[in-house]
């Protein structure tokens, strides 16, 4: 999965509608392909596990995060919805059994039955003419950890999942101010190391001058 991108144009609006979420630390992620099955069922993985991706890249340097395939136990997924773009209407939820969510081997499978309204209709015959053909989860994350030498954010347990969305266009890492944040302070930590070292490097050159 590779975080996407979103157009001048439309990142504005995406950023402002996405704004109230992620300031309470929701993360969204998405890239993967949502598929129709027939008899308005649409399937996909909200994520899968194991399988780093680009998370942001500063100054060429590229962060990468990923997802084990035990963060999933013990997350609260009570009542996931199944929204698009993460906003506006329901077409699908747990609670009245017209989603499903599955963690496999492969990662986290989700099915959902968009039969039900005209709307979530309407959404299926937009994800079967291939208007839409991407999906994206909200999450709130409990546990990571961050290995420095290859630059990596793991996932290692999801606190809640709010929603699976088909979406217009892939989360963009601009409005991942969570994880931005996150990698935000790996960065600021890692320059102030060398900052640091390069102090230690004069002073000692310095003493030796004398």
């Amino acid at each position: 999965m590779t975080v996407g991108t979103v157009s001048n144009g439309n990142k504005d609006s995406y950023e402002s509608m996405l704004m109230d979420k992620i300031a309470r630390g929701r993360e969204f992620r998405g890239a993967f392909e949502v598929e129709t099955k027939g008899d308005y069922i649409v399937e996909g993985y909200a994520t899968t596990f194991d399988k780093p991706y680009v998370l942001f890249e500063y100054d060429g340097v590229k962060y990468y995060e990923v997802v084990d395939r035990n963060a999933f136990n013990g997350a609260d997924m009570s009542d996931v919805i199944f929204q698009y773009d993460h906003q506006g209407k329901v077409y699908a939820r747990i609670s009245n059994e017209t989603l499903s969510l599955k963690v496999d081997s492969h990662g986290l499978y989700i099915r959902a039955d968009l039969s039900k309204t005209e709307t979530s209709r309407q959404m299926y015959e937009e994800i079967e003419s291939g208007l839409v053909t991407r999906m994206s989860f909200a999450f709130t994350v409990s546990q990571q950890e961050f290995n420095r030498d290859t630059r990596t954010r793991t996932i290692q347990s999801i606190k809640k999942v709010f929603d699976v969305s088909a979406v217009s266009i892939p989360a963009n890492p601009d409005t991942e101010i969570s994880a931005r944040s996150f990698i935000d302070g790996v960065i600021e930590k890692e320059k102030q190391e060398l900052l640091e070292q390069e102090m230690k490097k004069r002073k000692l050159m310095l003493l030796l001058e004398l």
